[in-house]
């Protein structure tokens, strides 16, 4: 079976308003389940694809002090 994450992820979540997206990221983070993983994974695509390259170095350098606490 070929499973599309992508579009099954999309398909779930295409109606959804600002709130319901904002619970869904911090519902999966908070669950902290790695199969929880490549569907953040996605929607961060979908959000580094709208950037503009002001917003990508600011999320670049919040991933780096993220990474730089929790390796602390």
């Amino acid at each position: 079976m070929d499973l599309d994450i992508r579009q099954a992820i999309l398909h779930n979540i295409k109606e959804n308003s600002e709130d319901q997206l904002e619970a869904t990221i911090v519902d999966a983070i908070k669950d902290g389940e790695e199969k929880l993983l490549p569907g953040l994974g996605f929607l961060f695509e979908l959000i580094w694809n709208q950037s503009n390259d002001a917003n990508k170095i600011e999320m670049i350098t919040a991933l780096k002090q993220g990474v730089q606490q929790s390796s602390s």
